[in-house]
């Protein structure tokens, strides 16, 4: 007993528990929220397709994922970061998330128009959110161990990881998730940009994903008649009330709810928006219900939780020379909030519609699940970081 106490206190030195503390508010209120947009649409079998379920049912398994997730940042504070830069385990990530990804393309089961769910019986995986996290974990690796010094600033040093992370991209977009195929782009390219390579390198990086994307995008709008959805959400987009009665009648439901929640909302439990004018309130259009019932307030109180963790994710990639320390914490700060910037321009009209999740407020095991280990892994890396500093502090560095 006393050997685990030891465990713990040892544990404790070094961890941020501001991040934790962020971490639990955001939990906990997407908890609520999710109870809040799902309780009346789950009791009515709206979100079950027509089969009427208990109220709690949503909320009880997001407190379940919210739970595990903490479990997750528990366990976090006891592994060594450095682990992830043995090459053996950065290869059994890579390939494990490619397999997935494969078995997901062959066997997995369609989602509102994605075939990017795995049905493991009691729980769905979503195999695209771990690529995310492949991305953030093998591309900072690379880079570390291939990129030191100057002279091998060159494209062939990343052209393998990238192809390999490139293949995974192809096996998300054969799943029909365009958005996390974007969402894992902005990633790789805010770990590039910081890295410090040479603008050049940057450059034919650029130009090697842009030009398949671009003539990706063209085929997907302008071509394929299966994905003609996508060009739709393109119109809407610029015009949602022209097609409020047909395409836009979601997007121009989400506008009048975060506006008809005003300054201090509407109160918790009484929106109106959950209430059959959006198919899905407790998953990708959380944040309509958290506006229009908390109000400006209440989003104002999430952003700023939000743009905490920007901000101490920022300061400590400045504050280590490590640059794989560097790396990881600027790959998952990209990670939160550009999934938060798609997310929230989507519902609001900035962008087009992509079936993102808010972080930690949606409803969604995979994405609770991701978020988690994203979040544990900074808490390892800036306990790294904190000891590493307070070392060279004694040493009077």
């Amino acid at each position: 007993m006393k050997h685990l106490l030891k465990q713990l206190n040892e544990s404790k030195k070094g961890v941020d528990i501001s991040l934790i503390i962020c971490f639990i508010i955001l939990g906990v209120i997407g908890v609520i929220m999710v109870y809040s947009a799902s309780m009346v649409p789950a009791a009515k079998g709206a979100l079950t397709g027509g089969q009427a379920i208990s109220s709690d049912y949503f909320m009880k398994k997001q407190f379940t994922f919210l739970v595990l997730g903490i479990l997750i940042i528990v366990i976090s504070l006891f592994i060594n970061i450095n682990i992830l830069k043995h090459t053996k385990v950065q290869m059994l990530i890579v390939f494990g998330t490619l397999v997935l990804l494969c078995l997901t393309v062959l066997i997995g089961k369609e989602v509102n128009g994605s075939k990017n769910w795995i049905n493991l019986g009691f729980f769905s995986v979503q195999s695209s959110e771990f690529l995310k996290l492949t991305s953030i974990f093998y591309l900072s690796y690379i880079i570390n161990q291939r990129l030191t010094s100057r002279q091998h600033h060159k494209l062939s040093y990343l052209f393998a990881p990238l192809f390999l992370l490139g293949i995974g991209l192809v096996l998300v977009l054969l799943q029909g998730d365009l958005g996390g195929t974007v969402l894992t782009v902005g990633i790789i390219a805010c770990i590039l940009i910081y890295s410090g390579i040479t603008n050049k390198v940057k450059l034919q990086v650029m130009g090697f994903t842009l030009i398949p994307m671009v003539f990706y995008l063209i085929y997907t709008l302008m071509i394929d008649s299966e994905n003609t959805y996508r060009l739709k959400r393109i119109n809407v987009m610029i015009n949602p009330f022209k097609y409020e009665s047909d395409d836009g009648y979601q997007l121009t439901s989400a506008l009048m709810s975060i506006g008809n929640g005003g300054f201090s909302g509407n109160g918790l439990g009484n929106g109106v928006a959950k209430l059959g004018y959006l198919p899905e309130p407790h998953t990708d259009f959380i944040f309509t219900v958290i506006a229009e019932e908390l109000g400006l307030i209440g989003v104002l109180f999430i952003l700023i939780i939000y743009g905490f963790i920007l901000f101490k994710g920022l300061i400590y990639a400045n504050k280590t020379r490590n640059h794989f320390y560097k790396l990881i914490c600027v790959g998952i700060v990209s990670y939160l909030f550009i999934q938060v910037f798609v997310n929230l321009a989507g519902i609001s009209g900035l962008i087009p519609l992509t079936g993102v999740t808010l972080p930690l407020l949606s409803y969604g095991g995979s994405s609770m699940l991701s978020v988690s280990i994203a979040f544990g892994t900074l808490l390892a890396v800036t306990k790294k970081i904190n000891e590493e500093n307070k070392m060279n502090s004694d040493k009077g560095y």
